[in-house]
């Protein structure tokens, strides 16, 4: 039988041409490294040196033994790799949602029922989300709307609604509730990594103009210091003095009020043990 010490010393008797330098590269001595050369050509069942007095060499059929050890010799390394993977992603959870506001429920949830694994999670293209889950680069998914693709389980998550801070000087502070269309021609602040709301925001607002912070403190002195709308959702709880001088004003349009939905593979369910819907059910 094959041992894969012993080949990784006769390629390297290969690599090396004498029993001498192999055994100062390796620390084995000689006579080992002699007894394990034996040993190889016991396991191939063929003669595989040409020997001399003071002198080993390999003949044709040691040669091609050398190829196949290579070849031998990477498979094993790449199967303990792909374990050594297979094992990492079956203690890891990644997760990708569209916005970050969902993040904030669902990553704390993970981490306790899941101690002992790695969670992840990253700000993704709405419409690179379905498409990872199903080539199972991410295992849980957060999408603003519900798919119906059939390979995936989908469950209702949370809702977020988003409202305009105006401050109390603007011309649109009479406002008790408003529109896109409203909103539309003006200039707004945003911060950055808002996922799928910077796109939707410069959808329905096509003639306003967006100053992008990725700055929190420099947000924040815009915030207090300018005249420029902003916007919030009820999903962030703790603002401190910062909006003080605006006035919060739900925005009523269908695609400024969202539900996310946690999206997996059906046949995934059990690699994470637990459903979409059992998520939701404690995140509420």
């Amino acid at each position: 039988m094959l041992d894969l010490t012993e080949l990784e010393q006769f390629v390297s008797f290969a690599e090396n041409g004498t029993l001498l330098k192999v055994s100062e590269i390796m620390n084995i001595s000689q006579p080992t490294l002699t007894r394990n050369m034996r040993h190889i050509e016991e396991a191939f069942g063929v003669s595989l040196f040409t020997r001399g007095k003071n002198r080993l060499e390999l003949n044709d059929t040691g040669w091609k033994a050398v190829e196949y050890a290579k070849q031998l010799l990477n498979e094993e390394k790449n199967a303990v790799q792909l374990v050594q993977e297979f094992d990492r992603k079956m203690r890891s959870i990644t997760v990708a949602s569209c916005s970050p506001a969902p993040l904030w429920t669902l990553l704390p949830k993970l981490s306790l029922q899941y101690p002992d694994n790695t969670i992840s999670s990253r700000l993704y293209e709405t419409g690179d989300i379905i498409s990872d889950i199903e080539q199972e680069i991410i295992d849980i998914g957060i999408l603003p709307y519900a798919c119906t693709d059939e390979g995936l389980a989908v469950t209702p998550f949370l809702s977020e609604h988003l409202s305009v801070c105006i401050p109390y000087t603007h011309s649109l502070s009479s406002y008790e509730e408003i529109t896109f269309k409203e909103l539309n021609g003006y200039n707004c602040l945003l911060r950055d990594q808002i996922g799928f709301w910077t796109q939707l925001c410069r959808r329905e607002m096509p003639a306003s103009r967006f100053l992008i912070q990725t700055d929190e403190s420099e947000f924040e002195e815009l915030v207090c210091s300018s005249t420029l709308l902003c916007f919030i959702t009820d999903l962030v709880s703790d603002t401190g003095n910062l909006l003080q001088n605006r006035k919060v004003v739900p925005i009523t349009d269908e695609s400024a009020n969202v539900t996310y939905h946690i999206v997996c593979k059906k046949e995934r369910k059990h690699s994470i043990r637990r459903s979409p819907k059992a998520y939701c059910c404690e995140c509420r």
